[in-house]
């Protein structure tokens, strides 16, 4: 039924912090946190023989337009015959935030921040993650770097990891410079006062869409799926946009695939084990092969990645308005990504969405745990110290983070449910375009364009199908559990 009272930014961020008690996630940081937290007055600093000093090659970070917590810097160098040399710094986070510590245990407990538009839970203390273990513009921080030699065809000549310290030269956005990369806007001004940034980021982009290329030749899936965002002004929602795809968002995609392959077989050829994400090939591939019948177009009876993309390119082609729906299909379809520990000698489960046989998360260690452990385990080898974890450890922890990212993903997208319901609210009895999303027992749920929300169809109408557009009106809103219920429309 429609709200009977009137829901602010303070509202939602209350939803989100149940939903996150519910899930078994800890949205506040306990007082033993706070007091270590005290402790720590600056950056990490260390020096050796073995940190090399690249502050002054040409870094710079890309990321959403409100990231403060910035995990990794490009850069990159020309070599002869086309090649490129990428070099790609990743926080060192662990220099501040040792193993077994209060701050510790809470980014274990949660293994992820959680991004919800009303409030963020950030998986490690903002001091840190947004300041002190940040790649923070014009601060020089300690880093894990990985060189990567990538030819002119996107095969990879050879890389190498080793840590450094480095300064972030320019803080940039995915959607102003994808505008300049694509020739409609200016170079952004913090890439514009510094000498050689332009033709650094042409030669990233150029060799990301080498590397994509590459990557959907050998089956790499690509997804559109449905994203939106609420938009804020002051404690109102005033608009929700979908989330889009650009070549700055690509860049950093591809750079980071490829780092966090190259990260795995650093580890694998030094004898260790690693934690791997993996998307195992579907077991319920005869259904996706149904679903590409459905559609007029042939599935083998067999997995295979490659035929799945030249399918879900065509799809996007023929029918971009229903290709998030399809695309929401084919992944649950596939299934979720998971954690597993692989070790010395072990045949790879791989990432059959990627089309990679050798895959860590290893770029993102102030916003995800699992990250933070691949850093502790680098380091280790590095420094020829003792591993950090042991085999037992890590079959634990790769259980408990595949387990604590589904959970922050339901609360992510309960609040984003609950935005959508309170953005509506003032809409009862509008009519609105719309396009049948699912079907199941007996419930219809469908998809409106403008704004991009999805609810409930109640007083179904029998013979609807998935990807059938039609007209309907909004009767109710629940701003608490996150339900908008639509009619058909007159």
């Amino acid at each position: 039924m429609k709200s009977k009272r009137f829901y602010t930014r303070a509202d939602l961020a209350r939803i989100a912090t149940d939903a996150m008690t519910e899930r078994g996630l800890e949205p506040e940081f306990s007082a033993d946190v706070q007091q270590q937290l005290a402790q720590i007055t600056g950056p990490g600093i260390e020096a050796g023989a073995d940190i090399h000093d690249l502050t002054a090659l040409l870094w710079c970070s890309i990321d959403n337009d409100d990231s403060r917590d910035l995990d990794q810097l490009t850069a990159c160098e020309l070599l002869p015959r086309g090649a490129v040399k990428i070099l790609v710094a990743i926080a060192d986070v662990d220099v501040l935030v040792k193993k077994g510590t209060a701050i510790d245990e809470h980014a274990r407990t949660n293994t992820t921040s959680v991004y919800t538009a009303a409030r963020l839970f950030p998986m490690l203390p903002e001091q840190l993650s947004t300041d002190l273990t940040s790649l923070n513009p014009d601060q020089d921080r300690l880093a894990l770097v990985t060189e990567m030699i990538v030819n002119s065809d996107g095969t990879l000549a050879g890389s190498s990891v080793y840590r450094a310290r480095v300064r972030n030269k320019a803080k940039l956005a995915y959607d102003a410079l994808s505008d300049w990369i694509e020739g409609q806007a200016e170079l952004p001004a913090a890439a514009r006062v510094v000498r050689g940034m332009d033709a650094q980021l042409r030669t990233q982009d150029a060799v990301a869409q080498t590397l994509r290329t590459r990557r959907h030749a050998l089956g790499a899936l690509e997804f559109e799926t449905f994203q939106p965002q609420a938009i804020f002004e002051g404690d109102r929602v005033v608009d929700i946009r979908q989330q889009v795809q650009n070549r700055a968002r690509q860049l950093i995609e591809e750079l980071m695939i490829l780092t966090n392959e190259c990260t795995a077989r650093f580890l694998a050829a030094r004898g260790g084990a690693s934690l791997r994400r993996v998307v195992r090939s579907p077991e319920r591939w005869l259904r996706i092969v149904e679903v590409a019948t459905s559609l007029g177009e042939s599935l083998p009876t067999e997995p295979d990645s490659k035929a799945l993309e030249i399918f879900l390119a065509k799809r996007r082609k023929a029918d971009p308005l229903r290709f998030p729906d399809l695309s929401l299909v084919i992944v649950k379809l596939m299934g979720s990504g998971e954690y597993v520990v692989e070790l010395p000698g072990g045949e790879p489960v791989g990432h059959f969405g990627l089309a990679v046989r050798d895959y860590t998360h290893s770029t993102a260690p102030n916003r995800r745990f699992p990250d933070l452990i691949t850093s502790r385990m680098l380091k280790a080898v590095l420094t020829a110290a003792p591993a950090p974890y042991t085999n037992a450890e890590l079959g634990k922890l790769a259980a408990h983070c595949t387990t604590q990212e589904d959970a922050a993903q339901k609360v992510e997208r309960k609040v984003r449910k609950s935005e959508a319901a309170l953005l509506l609210d003032s809409h009862i009895g509008q009519r609105f375009d719309a396009i049948v999303t699912g079907i199941s027992s007996g419930n219809t749920w469908v998809r409106i364009f403008t704004p991009p929300a999805e609810g409930k169809l109640v007083h179904g109408v029998p013979g609807l199908k998935v990807g059938q557009q039609l007209r309907v009106k909004l009767i109710s809103t629940d701003v608490e559990r996150g339900f908008i219920d639509f009619v058909l429309a007159d």
